[in-house]
């Protein structure tokens, strides 16, 4: 576990750099112009690289399952709707893991 990668100026930095995307993408889906599936490519690339930097513990629950059923078919509207779980999931389990870190420097 990158503990640095970790820190809540970081994780934020990815999510907001998630939310962004996610409003671009639901109204990719809203108005069917074609442009979802291109813009939940970037969606994954920034999940992948979210969980390379911090590390595999931030990985929810079945994630590399569920990550494999979103890059399948990109361009579904369920494969939208199972990445912004796996953000929220992340931001959670991001959250918990600072926690435990600074708990375990402070028992020191």
């Amino acid at each position: 576990m990158n503990v640095e990668a970790l820190e809540k100026e970081k994780v934020d930095a990815w999510f907001a750099e998630w939310a962004e995307l996610e409003g671009k993408i639901h109204a990719a889906h809203d108005t069917r112009n074609g442009e979802a599936k291109g813009l939940m490519e970037m969606a994954i690339l920034l999940f992948e690289r979210l969980v390379q930097g911090a590390g595999d513990e931030v990985l929810p629950i079945n994630g590399v399952e569920r990550l494999t059923f979103i890059k399948a078919k990109p361009g579904q509207y369920a494969c939208y709707r199972q990445i912004d779980e796996l953000f929220k999931e992340t931001k959670k389990r991001a959250a918990r893991l600072r926690l435990q870190a600074a708990k375990n420097n402070t028992d020191r």
